[in-house]
This record gives C-alpha cells, structure tokens and sequence, in this order.
C-alpha cells in the first residue's frame, strides 16, 4: 500500500484502491481514495 496525505482529515494515511497513474507531463504518481473519509488522495512519486 502507498501512503498519501488526506487534505480533509489532515492527516497521513494509507490509500485505498492506489493505481499507478501516469501525469500530463511525464511523471508518474499513484492516486487512491482515503480509507476513511473517500476523498481522492494523490502521491507525486519520483523518476
């Protein structure tokens, strides 16, 4: 699992359903849900 930051809990926490997903410019990220709020959480990974 990918831990991400939850904007709305305000906090760091494991993302549920992560996929590997690639940006407009390139670069890769995972992008998930928060498990306990749902709102859509977003990592920026490295090169």
């Amino acid at each position: 699992m990918t831990e991400g930051y939850c904007v709305k809990c305000k906090a760091k926490r494991e993302m549920a359903n992560a996929t590997k997903v690639t940006m407009k410019n390139g670069r890769k990220a995972m992008k998930g849900k928060c498990p306990k709020c749902g709102t859509g959480m977003y990592r920026i990974l490295g090169n």
